[in-house]
């Protein structure tokens, strides 16, 4: 490995680290619900409905993991075909992810300390993934490369929200004290806006080049060629 292919591999290490502690999380909720745990009222609303949440935990997992890999400059250059084959998985995992947490969002009981305005949040910010996911999928069969790179960025930046939102919240559980109903909310919602906020920056912090990809660099699929 040489010294620029090892540089380009923080960015996606750092992007998997901050998935580890959801993906922890969400491996322990899929053991709960494959052993038969005992009903609570934390866990009641998960075990009398599995479906949505095992999809979300399995697609947001995947989202976030195999995503991380994307960011990385050479890969897409080096690998296109595999850029492209990730993508076409990384598609569905990510709108499935949306969607069942918009799903989850309107039909589970809320659990304690989740408030109308956290529902708004998780509302807002799920529909804001699965529109930039479609519309970056748009963007590429467009051969619109630029706007499809926008897109995408958005849409893993809001899908990794739950791993931000463990460094929002942990400082004020240490020093303060588990956060009532309204600053929960505000510390989840910070993740969320932090995320999309370093996104932006990442999205304009170098010059657009050409928008698009010539049509005899896409292949049929829609998705650029090696030499686009």
């Amino acid at each position: 490995m040489t010294s620029s292919t090892r540089a380009e591999w923080p960015v996606p290490a750092a992007l998997i680290l901050l998935t580890a502690v959801p993906v922890v999380a969400g491996a322990v909720r899929l053991t709960e619900l494959a052993g038969g745990a005992e009903v609570t009222s934390e866990n009641a609303r998960f075990l009398a409905a599995p479906l949505p949440v095992v999809v979300h935990i399995v697609c947001a997992v995947l989202y976030c993991v195999a995503g991380a890999f994307q960011f990385a400059p050479g890969f897409r250059r080096r690998r296109p075909g595999r850029h492209r084959a990730l993508g076409r998985l990384l598609v569905p995992a990510g709108l499935a992810a949306a969607l069942t947490g918009l799903w989850m969002t309107l039909y589970y009981a809320r659990a304690d300390g989740d408030g109308d305005l956290l529902a708004a949040f998780r509302l807002v910010f799920g529909s804001a993934m699965a529109v930039s996911v479609v519309l970056g999928f748009a963007a590429i069969r467009r051969r619109d490369v630029a706007r499809h790179r926008a897109w995408m960025i958005r849409g893993y930046a809001i899908g990794q929200g739950a791993g931000t939102q463990v460094l929002t919240t942990l400082p004020w559980v240490l020093v303060v004290g588990a956060p009532g109903e309204f600053a929960r909310a505000m510390l989840l919602g910070a993740g969320w806006v932090v995320n999309l906020a370093v996104a932006e920056w990442l999205i304009r912090r170098r010059p657009a080049r050409s928008a698009r990809v010539p049509a005899a660099h896409v292949n049929a699929s829609g998705a650029p060629t090696a030499t686009g």
